[in-house]
C-alpha cells in the first residue's frame, strides 16, 4: 500500500464538518493546503464561490486544478510572503490540517489574515495532541510516535491543545467565534465521548478542534 493510499482519509476528504462552518454567502474563498481539491469542489457544488487553493504537493495541485478555480503550487510560507493575489481580499479562509505541518503556523496565519476583507471568516482545523488513545501511547510506549498520518503524522512540526488552538487564532487578530470538537467515534462510543466532554476530562476526548474566527468589520 502506497503512502498516499494510507493518507487518503486524512488528507483528501471533502470534510463536511469544515463545509458546515463556511458561510453560505462567502464568494471568495482561500484554502491553504487544498490537497486534491475535494473540499473546495464540495463547497462550489453547494454555493456560488470562487476558490483559490494553495498546495505544496505538485500531484495534489494538478488534481485540484480540475476541481477549483485557481491553484497556487507553493508552500504556505512562500505564498504569504509573496505579493497579494489580484483575487484578494477574500471573505473566507480555510486552513484545515495544514498549520501543524509548518515551522511557524502563527506567522503564516497572521499574514494570511492580511489578505482578508473586513468581517471575513477563518476556519482552522488542528489535531488535539491530548486525544486520549494517542496520548496513552506516549505513556506506555515512552517514545514519540512517527506515523504515516493522523495526530502523530511524522510530518507534523507543531502540536496543539485546546488552549493552543484558540491562542493561534486570537494572536492573528481574529475574534473567536466558536470551537468545535471533532470526535473520532460513532454510536455508543460517540455518546460516551460527548458525556465525558462535560466532565473535567473534556480535553482528552476530541481528536481535532475546528476553530472559527472572524476579522473585525470596519
Amino acid at each position: 500500500m502506497s503512502l498516499r493510499s494510507r493518507r487518503v482519509n486524512g488528507y483528501e476528504g471533502a470534510r463536511p464538518d469544515v463545509q458546515a462552518l463556511v458561510p453560505l454567502d462567502a464568494t471568495r474563498i482561500l484554502e491553504l493546503g487544498c490537497s486534491s481539491g475535494r473540499l473546495g469542489a464540495a463547497i462550489k457544488a453547494r454555493q456560488h464561490a470562487t476558490i483559490t487553493g494553495v498546495e505544496l504537493d505538485e500531484l495534489y495541485a494538478k488534481e485540484a486544478e480540475a476541481s477549483i478555480d485557481r491553484v497556487i503550487c507553493s508552500s504556505a510560507e512562500e505564498f504569504v510572503a509573496a505579493p497579494a493575489l489580484d483575487s484578494a481580499p477574500f471573505d473566507c479562509l480555510i486552513a484545515a490540517d495544514v498549520l501543524e505541518h509548518l515551522v511557524d503556523p502563527w506567522d503564516v496565519l497572521s499574514k494570511s489574515v492580511r489578505m482578508l476583507a473586513p468581517g471575513a471568516t477563518v476556519i482552522v482545523s488542528v489535531p488535539n495532541v491530548l486525544y486520549w488513545p494517542q496520548f496513552r501511547r506516549l505513556l506506555f510506549e515512552r517514545r514519540w510516535p512517527r506515523d504515516d498520518s493522523g495526530i502523530f503524522d511524522r510530518t507534523h512540526l507543531r502540536w496543539f491543545t485546546w488552549s493552543d488552538a484558540v491562542e493561534l487564532v486570537e494572536q492573528a487578530g481574529l475574534d473567536l467565534v466558536k470551537v468545535v470538537p471533532i470526535y473520532w467515534a460513532r454510536g455508543p462510543r460517540l455518546i460516551l465521548y460527548r458525556t465525558v466532554a462535560r466532565t473535567p476530562l473534556w480535553s482528552f476526548v476530541a481528536a481535532q478542534y475546528l476553530i472559527v474566527g472572524q476579522l473585525e468589520r470596519s
